[in-house]
């Protein structure tokens, strides 16, 4: 073989090893956003891919993260529930009880403030770590997780194909992280009634109606026909389009004389200021029909509770929000107000299949 020839094979040989050797290219992926949505802010370091998406599907509803493989993200968000539990509060490993109830996961990657209840969490990346190591969730560490990873031969491949990763690389706690922050970023629910009447294919029912007109405080217009209602305060902190304000507040759950008297100091704990004990981040009320119970330490069954504990005003608390106060609601515009909330039920999401498990 002259020189060219064995130029040549070594080049192909060379290329070869490159392509064994080196990096694969993840393929770009845009979930379907609803028009009527501003856009979710995607973090540079973490755009999503078809890859990246499957894996963290994968990840979400497998229970190899926890210290005995028997708790997955999906144990306490289910899909059929909006990614709920129907718990009081969140059951891990073991079955030991947490400490709070697990929120919906509908539409949280437009959600681009503090994540968590208290808001420990600055995003979907952070969030996402948290549970692993916690000893009332899946109770492990990550040492033990990444170890299970790297040595489980499919998702070793399935790293290499979301992150770009060479053989060499290991698998990082951050990469996991990323991964169920595609996933739930694609968690993505615009489809309710509610949405359909906005867009005009749809109609409220006269109930449906009612209980909008007293979610939106339209007596506010004392022009309109609705004057004569009582206000229900409720968006002030629940604004659409994802009924959330991203921020924190004390809804009035218990009385405290003194700031200091909260069983729960929810925010506080993690600003270490004491105004912020006894609030908590306005949970998205979303496909809320379906994600009881309801407050942060599940202590509501029904939405009808929910909406009594309102129409009384709450307990006295130094920090309770201004908008939670009396509100005079009778029975028929009680029931008006759940009337409304069910139609932020949204079927199509709750049945999608791509966002329940692969296995």
């Amino acid at each position: 073989m002259n020189w060219r020839g064995r130029t040549v094979v070594a080049g192909l040989v060379f290329t070869a090893m490159l392509v064994a050797c080196g990096s694969p290219e993840p393929t770009p992926y845009s979930p379907a956003e609803p028009d009527h949505f501003a856009k979710i802010l995607y973090p540079e370091d973490n755009p999503t891919t078809e890859e990246g998406l499957a894996l963290g599907r994968r990840l979400f509803f497998d229970p190899i993260l926890s210290a005995d493989s028997t708790i997955s993200c999906s144990s306490c968000h289910l899909p059929e529930r909006a990614f709920s539990d129907g718990r009081r509060v969140s059951v891990g490993i073991n079955g030991r009880p947490g400490t709070r109830n697990a929120p919906g996961l509908a539409n949280v990657g437009y959600l681009h403030r503090t994540l968590f209840w208290d808001g420990r969490a600055d995003n979907l990346e952070n969030q996402a770590i948290h549970p692993v190591g916690n000893p009332n969730e899946m109770g492990g560490s990550w040492e033990l997780a990444l170890d299970r990873l790297q040595r489980h031969p499919d998702y070793r491949e399935r790293f290499r194909a979301a992150f770009g990763l060479s053989r060499a690389e290991a698998i990082q706690r951050d990469h996991v992280g990323k991964a169920l922050a595609q996933f739930q970023r694609a968690l993505i629910s615009g489809n309710s009634k509610y949405d359909r009447v906005q867009m005009g294919r749809a109609s409220f029912t006269e109930a449906e109606a009612l209980g909008e007109a007293i979610f939106f405080d339209f007596a506010d217009d004392p022009t309109g026909p609705y004057a004569a209602l009582p206000t229900g305060e409720c968006a002030h902190c629940h604004t659409p389009p994802h009924f959330t304000n991203q921020q924190f507040a004390n809804n009035g759950l218990e009385e405290a004389r003194a700031l200091t008297d909260f069983t729960d100091r929810g925010r506080g704990m993690v600003s270490g200021t004491p105004f912020d004990f006894g609030r908590f981040r306005t949970p998205p009320l979303r496909n809320v029909a379906l994600t009881a119970p309801y407050m942060h330490d599940g202590r509501f069954q029904t939405l009808e509770e929910v909406i009594a504990h309102y129409n009384r005003g709450g307990h006295y608390a130094e920090n309770k929000s201004p908008n939670v106060v009396p509100l005079g609601l009778d029975s028929t515009e009680a029931a008006a107000l759940v009337a409304f909330l069910t139609t932020l039920t949204d079927s199509a999401f709750l049945n999608n299949q791509s966002f329940h498990s692969p296995f």
